[in-house]
């Protein structure tokens, strides 16, 4: 193991937050990293390009318990009045938004799968007909902005009690219309502000904002709350994300 000498302590910091590419990591990392915390993960010099992204890699794991830890179930984030909410509400993907998926919600079924019992696919008129929640809450985004919406639509606890959703598993996935997919833990699924999104300001959500339906969340950051879903399935297997196997943390809590 090689002593880190002041001026290659210096080089291997500047080699690691340039290794912060992703906005989670910058969002976490880059607030928290010092050289001190790098080199006690890591031990190693800056010649080891593998061992700083190691590190990196294992503070990220270390955010995500921690969070996962700190996580209240029956602590509800803060709401707001309709004169707050922001207009036009900000749309945001990983794509732009010309590019946005056009569902047909007359054929769109949501397809269930996993540790499920009934895993008969659901209609848009299903979902509209069981009971709806509103919630005006701020949309966190990890590039730093952040903006306040109201979304209406069926608490994500009762649909999985309805659906016969083993509630001790570990995780709920998601996948999307447009390629995207995402998966959470139990816990932030029952939350009771955990809803599927079938309006956005009183009205038929709009394609921009994830029709026909969009998972909300306002206990996670954006990139945890999928839109345009259209498969949801409960396991104890790990599966990532879209965003979080290119880096960003897992656990996502705002």
């Amino acid at each position: 193991m090689k002593m880190i000498l002041p001026n290659d302590g210096d080089l291997m910091l500047k080699d690691a937050i340039a290794r912060v590419a992703q906005p989670s990591r910058r969002a976490f990392l880059q607030r928290s990293l010092t050289l001190g915390g790098l080199s006690l993960l890591t031990g190693c010099s800056s010649s080891d390009p593998d061992s700083i992204e190691q590190a990196l890699s294992a503070i990220s794991r270390l955010n995500d318990r921690a969070q996962a830890m700190l996580f209240d179930p029956t602590r509800l984030a803060p709401t707001y009045p309709a004169s707050m909410i922001t207009r036009p509400f900000p749309f945001n993907a990983y794509y732009e938004e010309e590019e946005v998926r056009v569902v047909d919600g007359e054929s769109w079924r949501l397809e269930l799968s996993g540790l499920i019992a009934n895993r008969a696919p659901w209609t848009l008129a299903q979902l509209r007909a069981m009971p709806q929640q509103s919630q005006i809450t701020r949309h966190i985004c990890v590039e730093g902005w952040s903006a306040i919406g109201q979304w209406g639509g069926v608490p994500f606890a009762h649909f999985l009690r309805r659906v016969g959703a083993d509630l001790s598993a570990r995780y709920v996935g998601f996948k999307c219309a447009d390629d995207y997919f995402t998966s959470i833990d139990m816990a932030t699924a029952l939350h009771p502000q955990t809803i599927m999104a079938l309006t956005y300001d009183g009205q038929p959500l709009p394609p921009r904002y994830g029709f026909p339906m969009k998972l909300r969340m306002p206990t996670k950051l954006g990139y945890k709350n999928p839109k345009h879903v259209q498969a949801v399935f409960v396991t104890n297997t790990y599966s990532g994300g879209y965003w979080e196997d290119q880096g960003y943390n897992w656990f996502g809590g705002s």
